[in-house]
């Protein structure tokens, strides 16, 4: 049996960063809100901004309405297109050049032995994701709509809707839509809301 969770849209409220250079929308942290192990979340860039530091957690970021730079402590840059994903050491706490105006970016942040993947794509039609017991998906529909299948079971989301789906091994996970959809793959068990 699969579980759908929505993240309700009305509960989420944008945070200022630590250090004043953008906002940040929690999506879901687990297993703690402090003591996290992994968190998603939506930034607001509207502005070049610095990173902050944090040492201990893997980032995975993707620029979700226009493309940027990210300009590492070590001289290094990562040029990223719309959609484009950037993973590094949240140590390594990068500037943040907008080369085309503001954006959003996602955020994947990994703890300790906690291990997870980001995908944001186009979705055209009908898409497979694997299911395991192991492995939790989070879906954030970042436009258009589409439905999702898991085993008997099935739901719709939207533009801006989050969605968590629980899925045991046997079952089939397929999402039919169009639009743009963001996906986190994680192996652990997505702390109950």
């Amino acid at each position: 049996m699969s579980t759908f969770r929505r993240v309700p849209a009305e509960a989420l409220r944008a945070e200022p960063w630590a250090n004043g250079g953008g906002t940040t929308t929690v999506l879901d942290s687990g297993p703690a809100t402090t003591d996290w192990q992994w968190r998603l979340s939506i930034a607001q860039l509207d502005r070049d901004a610095d990173f902050s530091a944090l040492p201990g957690v893997r980032r995975q970021f993707a620029t979700l309405d226009a493309p940027l730079t990210l300009h590492f402590p070590d001289g290094t840059d990562r040029p990223l297109l719309r959609l484009g994903i950037a993973r590094f050491d949240g140590e390594a706490a990068p500037r943040a050049e907008l080369t085309n105006g503001p954006t959003r970016a996602f955020n994947l942040m990994l703890r300790d032995d906690i291990e997870g993947e980001l995908v944001v794509r186009p979705l055209t039609g009908a898409m497979l994701l694997p299911a395991s017991s192991q492995s939790h998906w989070f879906v954030h529909m970042l436009a258009g709509q589409a439905q999702i299948h898991a085993g008997p079971e099935a739901t719709s989301v939207a533009q801006g809707d989050s969605i968590w789906i629980d899925t045991q091994t046997s079952e089939r996970l397929r999402i039919d839509g169009g639009g743009e959809i963001v996906l986190v793959r994680l192996d652990v068990h997505p702390a109950e809301g």
